[in-house]
């Protein structure tokens, strides 16, 4: 609705204060928007209703001596309402109001002045793992100065090449307090602290031999207490059963080996504020595959472990034809037996079904877009699948808040683009800023300088344009969006070497057979699932479809909030079928997909990850690996009734389509899940969906 000119009298008032004591300006616009929206919760809309009531507050605000403060304006909406006999409008405006300030009691039990206005979950999730304490474990800075702190230090790198830091330093805060942007959690945590670890993604060597076993373990320590996450290898390892030569005994293989590292995490994560997160990959020609394979299904092992098969094409293409295959015995390059692919295939596919994992990585997919084959093969990548590196090689990713980018129903491409450029340059500038664990992950990353710039908040862009996540359309917007974000970034890298220099292995690098005259990063985009900064930004995780549409979200110990999608709330009160009960019900249900008194219009565009078929799942993963340097993290997310069958289609397709790797999960089949059915407090028996506090959207076994 555009803005109403200012009653005469109203423009005596000039500023109103709020409830912190801070003012700002005036504006009677904010009084008919809550009207207007208490308006939509009973079903009612009444614009010039709203104008008339908004001014005849301001008229009366005028007459009155006292300082306009927020409280008495909100006072005055209830009188009017009532005066004007507009009962259930009026409720449903105390009733928003007896909300917020239950969000706000909230807030301050947890002892964060919120000065971003961010969501209840978003402020617990910073005070919980972000925000600066002191010795006491008191808070001591605000989101808005964790923003200050990120943007100053992030920004200060620019001085190394004699640029301007100060003007970079407000673009960066600029851009992330807006929400526009934000980087990966190590970077929103250790920047301009002691620590100064930035980066979030780390693939570590695991070699043959004990020594070498326990630096990587020592080093995955490292990693863990900074706030970073570790992807591992184990297909170097000698097999089950093996000679070792200097102990005259035998191997115990890669499974035993990643107990101890999976141990290990687990004590390190208890003192931590991020969860240690690992990846595990097996090459599915190593004698101990199936073993591997199999290691998860009890749901007891390797809890700090996604797993991952590495599969390369023709072992793809004997599950094709049916084929055997030879295993190899990597100490000694000789093959040790063979085995059915397809069996293979199917104990994979059991499994991943039983528990989730084991995903499938296509190592040769990723080889054949590596971007510095010279300087090794890439063997493995970070805990979610979207980060191949090399190893001893870190990056830092970061993500644009597509929500943010859609102005009157279409797309913003100039703020995009703004966006797209700022974060190119954030992202680079952490290299610089990073303190590393290690000089050999120093060295190699600064070599080839990669970062991933993705996207959040892809669901919400589509419903704000009107366009259903399982749609032809919704791929095509997908491709667009993704399309324009690499060209920008790629030209955003090469500017940026024009006049920093490119990548010290750029000359031996693909860009350069490319007909690339600069490149400042080997890689430039990824998709990540975002994890805990899609919370913070209040938005759907990565690519991700809408996982629910209203649920219980644990708050603190005892405490639980009903978390709704604000665009589906929106859009109910807008029909009319909005109430607390509606809202209830549909947490109960998990999906408004049956509700017949669910308009189809409103059915069809907010549709749920498990509403959705699985096909469109992994075709929306592809249309974003096709403009992607790196790799694309993406949960097939399928219904507790899903077969086998079904999980055999999506690997297959997930191959066929090109994509660099798949997981999938099935409703149910982890103990302790991060979303499932339970029982809501005050719920009187009935099931609803609840979640802990960190849980964004993707699904997995608990939240990144």
């Amino acid at each position: 609705m555009p803005k109403v000119s200012v009653p005469k009298m109203a423009a005596e008032i000039k500023e109103i204060i709020k409830r912190d004591g801070s003012r700002e300006k005036f504006d009677i616009n904010r009084i008919i928007a809550a009207l207007q929206k208490a308006q939509a919760a009973v079903g009612m809309r009444d614009d010039e209703m709203a104008r008339r009531i908004a001014e005849d507050i301001v008229e009366e605000l005028a007459r009155r001596p006292e300082d306009v403060t927020v409280e008495l304006v909100q006072d005055l909406v209830e009188k009017h309402l009532v005066q004007e006999n507009l009962i259930e409008v009026a409720k449903a405006y105390m009733l928003h109001r007896a909300m917020r300030a239950d969000i706000r009691h909230t807030k301050r039990v947890l002892g964060v002045r919120d000065d971003l206005k961010l969501t209840v979950n978003a402020v617990k999730v910073l005070e919980r793992r972000y925000l600066l304490k002191d010795e006491t474990g008191r808070v001591t800075e605000t989101p808005r100065m964790l923003m200050q702190r990120v943007a100053k230090n992030v920004a200060a790198a620019d001085s190394l090449y004699g640029e301007d830091a100060v003007a970079t330093e407000a673009e960066f805060y600029e851009m992330l307090a807006g929400l526009e942007f934000l980087p990966n959690s190590p970077t929103l945590m250790n920047a301009g602290t002691r620590l100064g670890q930035l980066a979030g993604c780390f693939v570590l060597p695991v070699g043959d031999s004990i020594v070498e076993i326990f630096d990587a373990l020592q080093t995955m320590a490292i990693v863990h207490q900074s706030g970073g996450g570790t992807g591992f290898s184990f297909s170097k390892l000698r097999p089950n059963g093996d000679i070792v030569q200097s102990t005259g005994g035998v191997a115990s293989g890669p499974v035993s080996f990643m107990s101890i590292f999976d141990a290990s995490t687990n004590v390190i994560k208890q003192g931590g504020r991020r969860r240690g997160a690992n990846m595990a990959i097996l090459r599915v020609d190593h004698p101990d595959i199936l073993d591997f394979v199999t290691s998860k299904i009890n749901g007891t092992r390797l809890r700090n472990f996604n797993i991952s098969v590495a599969a390369a094409y023709e072992i793809m293409k004997a599950i094709e034809t049916d084929d055997t295959y030879e295993l190899v015995n990597p100490r000694t390059g000789e093959s040790t037996s063979k085995l059915r692919a397809r069996h293979v295939f199917d104990m994979i596919t059991m499994s991943a079904w039983k528990c989730g994992d084991p995903g499938m990585i296509f190592i040769d997919e990723i080889n054949r877009h590596n971007p510095t084959p010279d300087a090794g093969a890439i063997e493995s990548t970070n805990p979610c699948g979207e980060q191949p590196l090399l190893p001893y090689e870190s990056c830092n990713l970061g993500s644009v808040n597509l929500r943010k980018m859609v102005r009157n129903g279409s797309i913003d491409w100039d703020k995009l683009g703004a966006a797209v450029d700022k974060a190119v340059r954030f992202l680079d500038n952490v290299i610089d800023a990073t303190r590393f664990p290690l000089e050999e992950i120093e060295q190699l990353t600064k070599a080839n300088r990669k970062i991933g710039l993705g996207v959040m908040g892809f669901a919400e862009l589509l419903i704000l344009l009107g366009v259903p996540y399982d749609s032809e359309q919704a791929l095509h917007v997908g491709e667009e969006v993704m399309k324009f974000i690499r060209h920008r970034s790629h030209r955003a890298s090469q500017q940026i070497a024009h006049r920093r220099g490119s990548f010290p292995n750029f000359e031996r690098s693909t860009w350069r057979q490319r007909g690339f005259d600069a490149m400042r990063n080997a890689t430039v985009t990824t998709v990540a699932p975002t994890g805990t900064i899609s919370i913070i930004a209040g938005v759907s995780s990565g690519i991700e479809p809408l996982f629910a549409l209203s649920y219980y979200r644990n708050i603190m110990d005892g405490s639980r909030l009903l978390e709704e999608n604000e665009l589906f709330k929106r859009a109910a009160m807008q029909q009319g079928i909005y109430t607390r009960e509606f809202s209830a019900e549909v947490a109960r249900r998990g999906s408004i997909a049956e509700m017949e008194n669910v308009p189809e219009k409103l059915r069809r565009l907010f549709v749920t990850a498990h509403d959705i078929p699985p096909k469109w799942h992994v075709r929306m993963q592809a249309v974003f690996q096709k403009y992607t340097d790196n790799a694309v993290s993406k949960t097939v997310n399928l219904p507790a009734d899903a077969t086998q069958a079904d999980v055999k289609e999506i690997y297959l397709l997930a191959h066929e389509l090109k994509c660099k790797g798949i997981t999938i999960y099935r409703y149910g089949t982890v103990p302790g899940q991060v979303l499932e059915l339970g029982q809501a407090e005050g719920a009187a028996g009935e099931p609803f969906l609840r979640a802990p506090s960190e849980f964004s959207g993707e699904c997995r076994e608990c939240a990144t």
